[in-house]
């Protein structure tokens, strides 16, 4: 078995939906945020704490572990379940987004991608076969197709060869792939903002049956409107009974906006980034906890909240904490961020279940100080 997926229920007066995820190392509820371990770890947090606060599948990545320790290294070890200790499930993405963002010298053919390593400025080749034989390696319990990442804006003929390209390379992975009876490969919807390549991209994997669908291409720049139809295209022709997943999405707007519209999965880096500079989500809107104003706050960084660092330490403590570059701090507001986003989507689907969902989100908006006619938020 390398994945099974069953809707549980489904929303009255949204797409929103409730779904089992089961996987070789558990069985998932969705929707669900997944932390980013990049490095084959949570910055400043150990496995231990990532599953105490209710982390159910968490993604690392493809380009940064091929380069260092290496896919063989870890194939070794046991897989990455095994070099990182974590027994439940992971996700490893295609290293394309990596490949077109970090490297500065690139050169895209048919084949793959060739282009110049972020670390030592090596010159590195990857192609769909090379990201796939790296995944089967890690061993992860999803793995993703390699497709190209496409800039906001770009003009409808670029985008037209890169998803034509993108398909292409979605079916050289498929053939690939050596681990299809315990890793599921999902295939990247992309297509910019251009409806008919969004939809033809969509389709035409959905034809290829894999085992799930991400949406790539979203949260590169484009206005939230675009944002949100970009979403609705690609949903619009995925199946109901394939799970879907928002790739690198990690505000509570853009959650609750993804789950609203049907999706099952996201990730971002975004909770323990702005938790390493200071900055908190609450339930009452965003805190930068270096600012002067908490200086004297003996009271927890989230009332609402009662994971770890808020059930143990103050305002104050943790303002102290930065100030005096004191790494715990970092730890403490990456653990209560994942926590509140995983609260915060199991809020979301208590509400799918009593078919409260829209009021649920606008509640929480107004308790957020959301404002989206200012696009606030997201």
């Amino acid at each position: 078995m390398n994945l099974e997926f069953e809707i549980l229920h489904s929303a009255k007066n949204s797409q929103a939906r409730i779904g089992k995820l089961t996987t070789k190392h558990g069985t998932f509820e969705t929707p669900m945020f997944m932390p980013v371990g990049t490095q084959a770890t949570i910055k400043t947090l150990s496995t231990d704490e990532v599953k105490d606060i209710g982390s159910q599948i968490v993604l690392s990545n493809t380009y940064h572990l091929w380069l260092r320790p290496g896919a063989d290294l870890i194939q070794r070890a046991g897989g990455l379940h095994k070099f990182m200790n974590y027994d439940r499930g992971l996700l490893t993405d295609s290293g394309g987004f990596q490949v077109f963002s970090l490297a500065k010298i690139r050169n895209i053919t048919d084949e793959g991608v060739t282009f110049k390593s972020h670390i030592d400025g090596s010159m590195l080749f990857m192609s769909p076969e090379i990201s796939i034989d790296i995944q089967n390696k890690l061993g992860a319990d999803i793995i993703m197709s390699f497709d190209e990442c496409i800039p906001y804006p770009a003009d409808y003929d670029y985008v037209k060869d890169s998803v034509e390209r993108t398909l292409r390379w979605a079916q050289r992975g498929q053939k690939a792939h050596k681990r299809s009876d315990d890793q599921a490969l999902f295939g990247i919807v992309q297509g910019g903002n251009y409806d008919d390549l969004r939809a033809m991209c969509a389709n035409e994997l959905v034809k290829m049956n894999f085992d799930g669908y991400a949406i790539g291409g979203t949260s590169v720049g484009e206005p939230k409107a675009i944002y949100k139809n970009m979403i609705d295209i690609s949903i619009k022709h995925l199946p109901l009974d394939k799970p879907r997943y928002l790739m690198g999405v990690g505000s509570p707007v853009s959650i609750l906006e993804a789950i609203e519209r049907g999706v099952d999965m996201f990730d971002c880096v975004l909770p323990t980034r702005i938790a390493r500079h200071g900055t908190a989500m609450t339930s009452l809107g965003r805190v930068v906890i270096r600012n002067a104003k908490y200086k004297d706050e003996l009271i927890p960084l989230d009332p609402n909240c009662d994971c770890p660092c808020c059930q143990n330490y103050t305002r104050a403590y943790l303002r102290h904490l930065f100030n005096a570059n004191e790494q715990l701090g970092q730890r403490l507001v990456s653990i209560h961020n994942i926590a509140f986003l995983h609260k915060l989507v199991g809020q979301a689907k208590e509400a799918i279940k009593n078919d409260c969902f829209i009021e649920f989100k606008n509640s929480f908006y107004q308790s957020y100080g959301i404002d989206l006619s200012k696009n606030s938020g997201f």
